[in-house]
Formats: C-alpha cells, sequence, structure tokens
C-alpha cells in the first residue's frame, strides 16, 4: 500500500482518529503564531514585536511537545510528564504578563494596547486549554478556566486597567479558554471511547470463537464420555473373566470393540457437523453480525437449489469473510452477492476496508490437513472444483470471489435473501478463529 491513501487506509479506525487527533493539536501551534503573534509586526513598533513575536512562538512550541507527550500519557505510553506541564504554565503566566506590560507601558500607538492585550488573552487561552490535557475530571477543568480568568482580572488591575477593562479581559479569558478547554477534554473523550470500542469488538469475536469452541468441546464430551466409561468398565471385566479363565471374556472384548468403532463413528458425525456450513444460515448469521457492529451489509442473490457440498463450501467462504472484516477491516460496508451463470455459481464479498483487509491481512497460513484463513477456503473449494481469488479491486474496496461449477442437473431456485434489519436466524458459527 503505497502513497498517502494507502497510509491512511492501513490504519485502523482508532489509529486514524488518534492521527487526526494528534495533528490537530499540531495545527494549535501555528494558529497560535498566525493569530496572536504576526499581527504585532503591524500595530506594535520594533523591537517590541518581535520580543513578543519570539516568545509567543516560544509558547506555541513548548505547547506542541506538552499536547504531544501528554496524549501519550491519556493512552497509557508514557509517564506524565509533570515538569514540562511545569515549564508550560510558568511559561504561560510569564509571557501573558509581559504582554500585559507592554500594553500598559509600552510604545503608544492607535493599536499597540489592542494588539498586546489580544497577546495577553490567547496566551492565557492556549495555555490553559493545553494544560487541561492533563486534568482528569470536569470539575477541575473549569476551576482550571475560572482561575485563569480571575488570574487575569487580578493581574490586570494592579498594572493600572481599570476595572472594566479588567472585566472584559477576565471575560475573553473565561469564553476562549473555555473553548479551548473543551476541545482537549472531548478530543480525548473520543479517543478513549473509540479504542474501548475497538477492543469490545475484539473482545467480542474472541468471546465467539471461545463460545463454539466451547459447544465443540460439549459435543464430544457428549459422545466420548459415556462411551469411554462403557469402554473401561467391560475392560476391566474382561481383566476379571480372563483371568479367571473364563470364556465371556473374549465377548466382553468383542463388546469394547464395537463401542470402539461406534465412538469413531460418532466422533465423525461432530466433526463433519462442525465442519460443515449451511450457506443460508451463513448469510443470514454474517449480515446479523456485521450489521449489529454498524457494518451495513447488503446480501442478494438466490440462496436455495445448490447441493449440499457447494453451499457448505460457499458458507465457509461467507464465513470466514465475515471473521477478517470483523476482525482486520475498517470497513463500514460490504456487499455479500451470489450469482448463477454459464453452470458456474460466483460468491463475491466486498467490503470498503483498507486493501489487503478481509483476508487474514494478506497471510496465507493453514494447519496440516485442513486450515484456516485463504488456504483453507483453497482447500475447501477444489474439494468443488472451486477457486478462490482475493485482492484490492479500487482504491478503498476489497473484493473475495468464490467460483465453484455446477453439476449439468443442478439448477439453483430463487430465494429471496436475508432483509436487512430483520431477525435473521443466526449461524451456529458466527465468527471462526482464523490464523493471521
Amino acid at each position: 500500500m503505497g502513497g498517502r491513501g494507502g497510509w491512511w487506509r492501513g490504519k485502523s479506525t482508532p489509529a486514524k482518529v488518534e492521527t487526526y487527533t494528534r495533528w490537530s493539536f499540531h495545527t494549535f501551534p501555528f494558529i497560535e503564531v498566525a493569530t496572536f503573534a504576526l499581527p504585532t509586526f503591524g500595530y506594535v513598533p520594533a523591537p517590541v514585536n518581535w520580543i513578543l513575536f519570539l516568545l509567543v512562538s516560544a509558547h506555541a512550541a513548548v505547547a506542541a511537545v506538552t499536547a504531544s507527550l501528554t496524549l501519550d500519557w491519556t493512552r497509557g505510553r508514557r509517564p506524565l510528564p509533570v515538569r514540562l506541564l511545569w515549564a508550560l504554565g510558568t511559561a504561560t503566566v510569564v509571557i501573558a504578563v509581559v504582554s500585559l506590560v507592554v500594553a500598559l507601558h509600552g510604545p503608544r500607538g492607535a493599536d499597540n494596547g489592542a494588539a498586546a492585550g489580544t497577546v495577553f488573552v490567547g496566551v492565557l487561552s492556549f495555555g490553559i486549554g493545553t494544560l487541561a490535557l492533563a486534568v482528569r475530571g470536569t470539575r477541575r477543568m473549569v476551576y482550571g478556566v475560572l482561575g485563569a480568568a480571575v488570574g487575569a482580572g487580578a493581574v490586570a488591575v494592579p498594572a493600572g486597567v481599570s476595572a472594566p477593562g479588567a472585566a472584559v479581559a477576565a471575560g475573553a479569558v473565561v469564553l476562549a479558554a473555555g473553548f479551548f478547554t473543551f476541545t482537549s477534554a472531548f478530543s480525548v473523550w473520543l479517543l478513549n471511547a473509540v479504542y474501548e470500542l475497538d477492543e469490545a469488538r475484539e473482545t467480542r469475536a474472541r468471546l465467539a470463537v471461545a463460545e463454539e469452541r466451547l459447544r465443540f468441546g460439549r459435543d464430544l464430551h457428549d459422545v466420548m464420555g459415556r462411551n469411554l466409561a462403557v469402554v473401561a468398565l467391560k475392560s476391566e471385566l474382561a481383566v476379571q473373566l480372563a483371568r479367571r479363565g473364563r470364556p465371556e471374556a473374549v465377548e466382553q472384548m468383542v463388546e469394547v470393540q464395537r463401542i470402539a468403532r461406534e465412538t469413531q463413528r460418532e466422533v465423525r458425525e461432530v466433526v463433519r457437523g462442525y465442519r460443515e456450513a449451511d450457506l443460508r444460515t451463513e448469510l443470514a448469521g454474517a449480515q446479523g453480525v456485521l450489521t449489529a457492529a454498524g457494518i451495513d451489509c447488503e446480501v442478494s442473490g438466490p440462496v436455495t437449489g445448490l447441493p449440499a457440498e457447494i453451499q457448505s463450501a460457499l458458507g465457509w467462504v461467507v464465513r470466514e469473510a465475515t471473521t477478517n472484516v470483523l476482525r482486520h477491516g475498517d470497513a463500514a460496508r460490504c456487499a455479500v452477492s451470489l450469482r448463477v451463470a454459464e453452470g458456474r455459481v460466483t460468491l463475491t464479498v466486498e467490503n470498503d476496508g483498507a486493501p489487503g483487509i478481509g483476508s487474514s491481512s494478506g497471510t496465507d497460513t493453514a494447519e496440516p490437513g485442513r486450515g484456516s484463513g485463504l488456504a483453507g477456503l483453497r482447500e475447501r473449494l477444489r474439494e468443488v472444483d472451486g477457486v478462490l481469488r482475493a485482492g484490492p479491486a479500487g482504491s478503498d474496496l476489497f473484493r473475495l470471489t468464490a467460483e465453484v461449477p455446477l453439476p449439468p442437473d443442478s439448477v439453483p431456485e430463487q430465494a429471496p435473501a436475508p432483509e436487512p434489519g430483520g431477525s435473521p436466524r443466526p449461524a451456529p458459527h458466527p465468527v471462526s478463529e482464523v490464523t493471521s
């Protein structure tokens, strides 16, 4: 995945939100310099304008580094940068006071005082908004904004600002600092919420796999437990009879042999039932699971009338594709279509996640005998002379296609696909484990 678009599409949804959040905070220093530092060159004479410009630029740089490291702290990746936060707070107060002194006692001009006073409000607002990233709790954030406003008014009055002017400055600090504080708090909340939702989706997928394992384990226990107990009892009885020289020992061992063969047959039936998949059930389950995950899923095409072995193979394709869209993709839409033409049935699963996602992240790993992922799907399709193709289909689409030839006498009936938003019967294996 080359290029800027590929770099962006290759990220998961939480990673995209985090990148957007970080770059939003990285733009704040440029906004601060462009809004409050550059205008001083038009209203404040040299060399005072250069002093204010350098001070505001230094403050913006410290705020950018502080925001980046504090965001890492909110994600639990590093300790809270306490010293850097104290440095930013100190720089905010010092630069604000210097700009206030310039506004009151610096070179006089039509707009000198107004320009320096704007720097006073802007530096306080950006500083408080950045420091809010390190504060947990709405009440503390409100106290921080109100404290900055009260402090601005308290400093302005002794410096020579009139009471109405100090009140205006305090009100401006409340509005501006409140806006940036809310932006910081909302950004952190949104980032944490997205990560928690992604973890919940992963947990749901793991729980589905665990539930299926438990079901399979219960089935095996029901089959093996009783039969093995009978085998153990009859074997013990045969040993006792053999020690006594009784001919009934042979009959007991024959019965043990019969039970062992019967157990083998039952185990094969359990495994066969676990391996097979009903296409219509898998389509309904896929639509229900994807819809529940917030992915718009459309299913179309004939479902019934296909041979059982073809339905089973295509059902596995649907199951694995659905699993990978949930676990590895970043899709908002998924379309599953069945088409019968020229003696072949074609199943297409297309999603708008990142290229390479939806097929075990491009890996192709299989266990001996009967694997999972793309290798396992190709293995199943080969049993019905089918083929599997998977890969990007455009700038933002990934397509998985399975084609299987139909027997000459097989003419599938048209049946309605599962209705979106309905209550489809859940698939017995809504999600299966995929090696990636």
